[in-house]
């Protein structure tokens, strides 16, 4: 189930007011399934800066949707999206910061790295030029292929700077943080394929169920004004809003699956 809550975020939010009153497991998991579009989204663009697979990231994802669910606040008045979406992505961060294991230098080669620097410095300073791998090697004692690798493994153990340039462009530097996605743009861009896909799948119901759904979740309606509007008992009207928002459940499920791909 992949309707999502800004595809529908009155309905969420009318779920998260009935789960602030009467908190239920079964409740809870009919808000994660809501949202589940979003928990994908975010999962599938992280899946592209890391190794782990999509799938244990959206099931991380899925503790964070739980964890914005257990703190959302109706009386602050924004978008539950809005507030769910720091949540899911921190979670998944945190989790690829535990997987990822600091690169451990073995002792004798950070010692050795060390003295490397000091020999490549006093070199500099003989020769006058920067040294070879060869001879600084030679000067350490070790084979050029170690004092390669003890050089890379240096390397490799030094964070990256967000600030690092990566290119210039004239007088304009271009840093690594630059060619970061916009999460903000992504959002609103994930926000719009959303929209059209619920609107796509509106028009595939029964009229009386897509009437039904208007009037409460778009017009803003209640259920009594919504059935001396439509003309039904606000019996009916809860009836067909049960079937039709179980009828989009199941039309936009292969949709979110097939945007998670593309």
């Amino acid at each position: 189930m992949t309707v999502t809550s800004n595809s529908s975020p009155s309905l969420t939010i009318e779920l998260l007011a009935v789960y602030s009153r009467s908190p239920s497991i079964a409740l809870r998991n009919q808000i994660v399934k809501l949202n589940a579009g979003l928990v994908r989204k975010i999962a599938y663009r992280l899946s592209h800066q890391c190794q782990e697979p999509l799938e244990d990231l959206e099931q991380v994802g899925y503790l964070g949707l739980i964890r914005a669910i257990e703190r959302f606040d109706l009386n602050h008045g924004y978008a539950f999206s809005s507030f769910a979406v720091p949540y899911i992505r921190g979670e998944i961060l945190h989790f690829l910061r535990d997987r990822t294991n600091a690169v451990k230098i073995p002792r004798r080669w950070q010692e050795t790295h060390r003295k490397g620097l000091k020999v490549r410095e006093e070199l500099t300073h003989t020769l006058g030029r920067p040294p070879k791998d060869s001879e600084v090697a030679e000067k350490l004692n070790i084979s050029i292929n170690e004092w390669q690798t003890i050089q890379q493994s240096a390397i490799n153990r030094t964070a990256i700077s967000l600030d690092a340039a990566v290119a210039y462009h004239t007088d304009m530097k271009v840093s690594l943080g630059d060619l970061l996605p916009d999460e903000r743009e992504q959002f609103l861009q994930v926000e719009a394929e959303e929209r059209q896909q619920l609107q796509s799948a509106l028009h595939q119901l029964e009229e009386k169920k897509r009437t039904a759904i208007e009037c409460v979740y778009y017009k803003g309606m209640s259920r009594q004004e919504a059935s001396e509007w439509i003309g039904v008992s606000p019996m009916t009207v809860t009836r067909r809003l049960h079937q039709g928002i179980a009828e989009l459940i199941d039309l936009l499920q292969p949709q979110s699956a097939a945007s998670t791909v593309s």
